[in-house]
């Protein structure tokens, strides 16, 4: 879910990025960004599974064994705040690596900017106030 909306955003911030630039290929930039957001996010999510799956399989033992298949559950996994921020991380991390993994392609090589912190998120201000603004009414313009 929080992927979807994440993909919406920079979907939109790509199409917004395209129409400023007149750039050629609006299509294909898109697509391929949301293409390449896809295909980082599903690379993290993978790792992530795998870096949890050593976790658990480093402890080893009955208790690993006896919950290792189909009805796993992931009690004693995550406790305390320590497991909250580690749940957050696991979670979160693919949707924010995918995002610089296109705003970097984004400044380099669709605008062809320098690489600092303004270049990486430039457009996100105008992003969102065109959303906030596209729930506008005619009665509430005037």
């Amino acid at each position: 879910m929080i992927g979807a909306v994440f993909t919406i955003f920079v979907a939109m911030w790509l199409y917004q990025t395209v129409k400023q630039a007149k750039l050629e290929n609006m299509f294909f930039w898109v697509v391929g960004g949301a293409a390449m957001f896809f295909a980082v996010q599903a690379l993290f999510v993978y790792s992530d599974v795998s870096i949890l799956e050593s976790f658990r399989s480093s402890e080893g033992g009955a208790a690993y064994e006896a919950v290792n298949g189909a009805d796993r559950k992931n009690e004693g996994d995550f406790q305390g705040f320590g497991g909250i921020l580690e749940s957050l991380f696991f979670e979160l991390m693919p949707q924010i690596a995918g995002f610089f993994a296109v705003a970097f392609v984004r400044n380099r090589v669709m605008l062809k900017e320098d690489l600092n912190v303004k270049n990486l998120f430039s457009g996100l201000k105008e992003l969102f106030q065109s959303i906030k603004n596209s729930f506008k009414t005619t009665a509430n313009q005037e």
